[in-house]
């Protein structure tokens, strides 16, 4: 078994990662073109801790090294992960826990997430992945697969922050300008009632 770990800090509120992470795989991220399907198979809060629980099947298509394609019979281009995420609003925390569905009697990959606060403006992103190869007793090929994929993860690591940083952004952006809306439209309220009272 082989293990990538990576920390990252964002600087936005926990509020506001969390309400993005939905919006993670959208257009506004050009470095999720390999997400090619989200879909939420079960969504559910517990009343006693207010948790949020959400099942979701991710559908990805990214290029696997020809060696690895030939080994395990082709057909690594399109790939599966099943995700299950909790938001937890008592203690500000997105855990979501992911592992593969294709390959999944050749290799095993388990990967959890978590976002919490470091201040009212900065949240934590810490990610872990676990990558077991279960190819018998050939522990080179074994080594090489973990291997490959641990640069897999090491090389997209960057590219996801990036992408998220953009997600964020708009975000931000997109709110502000749906709170001005808002705003004047009361404003407008309140002026037209003022002229009505008169």
């Amino acid at each position: 078994m082989k293990v990538f770990s990576n920390t990252e800090t964002f600087n936005y509120s926990w509020e506001e990662v969390s309400a993005a992470n939905w919006r993670k795989y959208c257009p506004w991220n050009e470095k999720s073109t390999h997400v090619i399907a989200v879909d939420t198979i079960s969504r559910s809060v517990d009343p006693a801790t207010g948790i949020l629980r959400t099942e979701r099947l991710i559908t990805c298509r990214q290029a696997a090294p020809e060696w690895l394609k030939s080994m395990m019979g082709g057909g690594l281009d399109e790939s599966q992960v099943f995700e299950t995420s909790y938001v937890d609003p008592k203690t500000k925390t997105v855990t979501m826990v992911s592992t593969n569905i294709t390959f999944s009697n050749l290799l095993n990959v388990q990967e959890t997430v978590v976002y919490s606060p470091l201040s009212a403006h900065q949240t934590k992103f810490y990610q872990e992945a676990q990558i077991t190869a279960l190819a018998g007793g050939w522990q080179r090929i074994k080594n090489s697969i973990e291997d490959t994929l641990v640069k897999r993860f090491r090389e997209n690591a960057a590219k996801g922050k990036e992408g998220f940083e953009s997600v964020l952004a708009m975000s931000r952006h997109v709110f502000a300008e749906e709170r001005e809306k808002e705003k004047m439209g009361l404003i407008r309220e309140q002026a037209g009632n003022i002229r009505m009272a008169a």
